[in-house]
């Protein structure tokens, strides 16, 4: 029998790494996805606060991470994707079968996380809700006709945001119900970053220079890499 190739490490905290990385480095917003694992769309959000307001950038070459050499390679080198060093977190152990246990403290966020996902992700079904955010699916249909106890004080907000799942586990999830409904889930992603820009001015956007934010975001669209979700 094969031995079970050991996972791949992951980053703590990847939005955090990513704001930090946005807000202190030259790298491109692909290359800033590639690394942390977020959706270079989340990504182009972040760095024009539509997205994570109130979470603190974290460096992730003092986390032990990744290592200055890394970052200095793809500074100079924006095809560079950034190699994860860090190694000395456990991995994470899954359960084939039964429900996600949610700590007592995140209990209470999952109907806020159903509200979320109902509304961003319909193409998610009842059941891939049901894992992602370790609930029933009572608890689903009550949240969706508005008869849950606290359908007066619910707040939606992102499961991944909330600890309930991980970023590629959203995505995942969210690829499979296109995928059901006969759709190319890349072909979505491409159209909503292309909605996402027609939304914006140029000329707010850019002041005119082709660059957001320190970006050149024209080079960004036509480089040929892979997103993380590839």
């Amino acid at each position: 029998m094969a031995k079970a190739q050991p996972e791949a490490p992951t980053l703590l905290m990847p939005k955090a790494s990513a704001i930090w990385l946005i807000d202190n480095t030259t790298l491109t917003f692909e290359q800033v996805a590639e690394f942390t694992g977020l959706h270079k769309v989340e990504v182009q959000a972040l760095a024009d606060e539509d997205v994570g307001y109130g979470i603190v950038g974290r460096d992730p070459i003092k986390s032990g991470e990744t290592t200055q050499e890394e970052l200095d390679k793809a500074i100079e080198d924006d095809g560079y994707i950034m190699k994860l060093s860090r190694t000395d977190l456990p991995s994470v152990k899954t359960r084939a079968k039964g429900p996600r246990y949610t700590p007592v403290s995140k209990r209470g966020d999952k109907p806020d996380a159903i509200a979320w996902v109902v509304k961003n992700h319909p193409e998610i079904s009842e059941a891939q809700i049901c894992k992602l955010v370790g609930t029933t699916k009572p608890t689903i249909l009550a949240v969706k006709d508005r008869t849950h106890p606290n359908s007066s004080n619910l707040r939606p907000r992102s499961p991944a945001e909330l600890g309930l799942c991980s970023y590629v586990e959203l995505e995942a999830a969210s690829d499979k119900g296109l995928r059901a409904q006969g759709k190319d889930p890349e072909e979505i992603k491409a159209a909503k970053l292309k909605e996402y820009e027609d939304s914006r001015d140029p000329e707010d956007a850019t002041g005119g220079t082709g660059e957001v934010g320190g970006f050149d975001f024209s080079n960004f669209l036509s480089s040929g890499t892979k997103s993380s979700g590839d």
